[in-house]
């Protein structure tokens, strides 16, 4: 009755034949939460001033009712009913029903009434027009946009080794920054110094065997090199000296002396000339360059002490790391290497280089997530690349950002044309401008209003689970509009 009262008092304050003069200015909208204690379960009630020009020519009044969840669909209100509790508050007139919904297309699941959680999520927002019965599956002609949020670090995810070496090269930027380190736990159980002299070793090795059994032997160690060492999503088939040497100091360094000591084995087998190692011609770490210079047997004085191994592995790092995402975006035909300047600048300090490259990182987890769990064809990734890459030419790192994609809905009908909406409303509109008015009902998986608690006998793993019949949570908006000119 209090909130009533409100709305009466809002209104016939903006009622010039009512209040004293015209000339007061028109209110901000006014929302009142109410407690649901009326037969009509009313959640808020709402009132805003419509106005030409600047004058007040009427008042908009809402009314959100709400009904706990069910699963009987008998009980749902009908089109027919919807379009009639519209027409109670509007004389009669044409009207316009449209029809919107959301599904889960990717993200967390339900399995065997176990809720695998995660922090990623893809969902469908579908409009179209023409609603022929509550709760009917968007038709082909709907639009659809995708809402994609992908957090990275997912165990499931195949970038996820990738996302590992990441995080490894940001603890040692991280470290020089802080001079605090926390350091991963090893992926391999022999010392980083240890494979270092192996990998030395085995280089040495080829060196000295004829050319044709050089040939073979580097062929028989590829793939123990590339697929025990390197097995990810980004894979490269090309990687030299000083990126295979980084693959294991990654995986397996837990110490300042552990780096110091590998780099000092590596620039005195250099120094002697114990290994001649192919590096890639656009390779810029120091010590690709020293490798440069062992070729002409002139490789200059290098300290390896204090920090100075470290910037040397961090160099190394970000070397190879940039070479496996353009490997990828370029290889894919997603983008150019114009496109990735900005990604790929070294101008920037250390720390920056890092976070761009987190950003990189982001972008293709997003890609990878689109191209293998949802098909999506090459000019919907196309596109997608380029949305993320002007996003994050100005935009910080957040992981929580939800970029939107444009998409045909037969793309990705199979998804969720036998599913249950997440969201599912059906609106009736007549009127047009700031005098158009509108009676919605929307049915969800979870209520609409937060400030009430809705009392069910349904179990919570019905909502969005396994059982064939899912309990919706129904929500009413309604819409009065009173003329005061």
């Amino acid at each position: 009755m209090k909130a009533r009262q409100l709305l009466s008092w809002y209104t016939l304050s903006q009622n010039a034949n009512v209040s004293a003069g015209d000339k007061h200015p028109a209110l901000h909208p006014l929302w009142v939460r109410c407690d649901m204690s009326d037969p009509a379960r009313t959640a808020w009630f709402g009132a805003e001033t419509v106005c030409i020009g600047n004058k007040v020519s009427g008042v908009k009044l809402y009314s959100v009712t709400c009904k706990g969840s069910t699963v009987d669909k008998k009980t749902l209100i009908t089109l027919d009913e919807l379009k009639q509790e519209h027409k109670k508050r509007h004389p009669p007139s044409s009207v316009v029903i449209k029809g919107s919904a959301r599904y889960s297309l990717f993200g967390s699941t339900v399995v065997e009434n176990t809720m695998i959680e995660s922090r990623s999520s893809v969902t469908v927002d579908l409009k179209w027009s023409h609603v022929e019965s509550i709760l009917e599956t968007p038709p082909l002609s709907s639009t659809a946009t995708l809402n994609i949020k992908v957090a990275i670090g997912d165990v499931r995810s195949p970038m996820y080794e990738m996302y590992r070496e990441l995080e490894f090269l940001q603890t040692l930027v991280d470290g020089l920054r802080t001079g605090e380190t926390e350091w991963m736990e090893p992926f391999e159980s022999t010392s980083a110094v240890n494979l270092t002299k192996a990998f030395l070793e085995e280089l040495q090795g080829t060196a000295k065997a004829h050319q044709d059994q050089a040939e073979n032997t580097a062929e028989t160690n590829k793939p123990k090199t590339e697929l025990n060492i390197f097995n990810s999503f980004l894979e490269r088939g090309d990687l030299d000296f000083v990126e295979q040497l980084w693959v294991r100091m990654r995986k397996s360094v837990t110490s300042y002396e552990d780096i110091g000591v590998c780099l000092k084995l590596v620039t005195e087998a250099l120094r002697y000339g114990d290994i001649k190692p192919w590096i890639h011609r656009d390779s810029s770490s120091s010590l690709s360059k020293l490798i440069l210079q062992s070729y002409h047997q002139q490789i200059d004085q290098v300290t390896l002490t204090g920090v100075a191994p470290v910037h040397m592995l961090v160099e190394m790092g970000l070397d190879k790391m940039r070479k496996d995402y353009i490997n990828y975006l370029i290889g894919e035909e997603l983008t150019t290497l114009n496109h990735l300047c900005y990604y790929l600048s070294t101008e920037v300090d250390r720390q920056e280089q890092v976070i761009r490259l987190r950003k990189l990182h982001h972008l293709l987890e997003i890609i990878v997530t689109c191209s293998t769990f949802l098909c999506l064809p090459y000019d919907r990734l196309f596109l997608l690349t380029q949305l993320c890459l002007q996003h994050y030419k100005t935009c910080p790192y957040d992981e929580e950002h939800e970029f939107k994609l444009q998409i045909k809905p037969a793309l990705i009908s199979h998804f969720y044309q036998k599913e249950h909406p997440l969201v599912w409303r059906a609106e009736v509109s007549s009127g047009h401008g700031p005098r158009e008015v509108r009676t919605f009902v929307q049915l969800s998986d979870r209520p609409m209003v937060d400030h009430v608690i809705f009392e069910t006998d349904h179990p919570n793993e019905t909502v969005n689970g396994d059982g064939e019949d899912p309990a919706f949570f129904s929500t009413m908006v309604c819409c009065s509009l009173v003329n005061l000119a």
